[in-house]
């Protein structure tokens, strides 16, 4: 095992998001820093935007941007089963629209930005390690100006990203480094590539379910009576206390195993007609914490979710 600890992060595109590190390098010193970690590069990507590029021996990559702590791609045996929009901008003005984007430390609409703002803040990487060739990478976010503009609290939120043969797992960690308690949601907002008209979803029957159609802000409740979920139409559904594994069909000839620890809620969502360009080519299964989390000063939560292709 190689392990590597590492504190680097780079000048942001906004100012305010700043987060406060010791030492900071450019695209380049970067680059050739992550080339010292086996399996693990760091380069700049779209936009001069820092991205970092896990390989396995087995073959299987993954990309992640350090820009809102996205991950891109996930490779296996060189077929992307993550799927990034047609219209997402790598500016470090927005956020990336596709992969893997946090939700924090709000799920969707609300009192500050949809969504929350970690998915456009700048995140460094804490450390890095290889372990018999499948590399992980540790990234971190802090509070800072722009954070705290709209949530006035300390934190620190460590993502591990974790690439195997045919597997890729996240771990989430996020702790109070406040001196008064703070409450969050939160999820992991994951775009699959996928035939709309094919994929499908099992394990969620028997849920209560949260339906934002035809009303985001008036969700209708009802229980989840299907034992495949397809996306016939526009579909936007929360299943509360969802299980810890599902699997998704994704219409490709794949199937993926998506399972959980401590993700509570599942959500469902294509936008059909309303991104006519790209609704066809992608469906969304997202690990999600709809019920708010409260923790002291010094507490931590810590979620879990790995994906495998079977």
């Amino acid at each position: 095992m190689v392990a590597v600890s590492m504190k680097w992060s780079f000048s942001p595109t906004i100012s305010a998001s700043r987060p406060r590190r010791v030492n900071r390098f450019s695209g380049v010193a970067m680059a050739s820093a992550g080339a010292s970690v086996e399996n693990v590069k760091v380069t700049q990507s779209l936009g001069d935007l820092p991205k970092v590029i896990l390989t396995s021996v087995h073959g299987s990559e993954a990309e992640l941007y350090l820009y809102g702590g996205c991950v891109t791609s996930w490779k296996v045996a060189s077929k992307d089963l993550l799927f990034v929009r047609p219209d997402a901008v790598f500016t470090g003005q927005k956020p990336i629209s596709g992969g893997i984007p946090h939700c924090f430390p709000q799920f969707g609409p609300g009192a500050m930005q949809q969504h929350g703002f970690a998915r456009n803040m700048n995140w460094s990487i804490a450390s890095s390690e290889n372990v018999e060739g499948n590399p992980t990478i540790t990234l971190e976010l802090k509070d800072g100006p722009y954070s705290r503009s709209m949530w006035d609290y300390g934190f620190e939120a460590l993502y591990k990203v974790t690439l195997g043969k045919s597997t890729l797992s996240t771990e989430l960690k996020v702790t109070n480094t406040d001196e008064k308690p703070f409450s969050f949601t939160t999820a992991l907002h994951t775009y699959f590539k996928a035939s709309v008209t094919g994929a499908s979803v099992r394990g969620l029957k028997g849920c209560k379910t949260l339906n934002k159609d035809p009303d985001p802000k008036n969700p209708v409740e009802g229980k989840e009576e299907r034992d495949v979920v397809t996306f016939p139409g526009f579909v936007d559904c929360v299943y509360l206390d969802a299980p810890g594994e599902l699997q998704l069909d994704n219409g490709l000839g794949d199937v993926i195993t998506i399972k959980n620890t401590n993700w509570s809620d599942a959500v469902l969502w294509n936008p059909h007609l309303t991104m006519e360009s790209s609704y066809k080519d992608f469906v969304c299964v997202e690990n999600a914490k709809i019920g708010k989390v409260e923790l002291e000063p010094k507490q931590s939560w810590t979620a879990l979710q790995h994906l495998s292709l079977a």
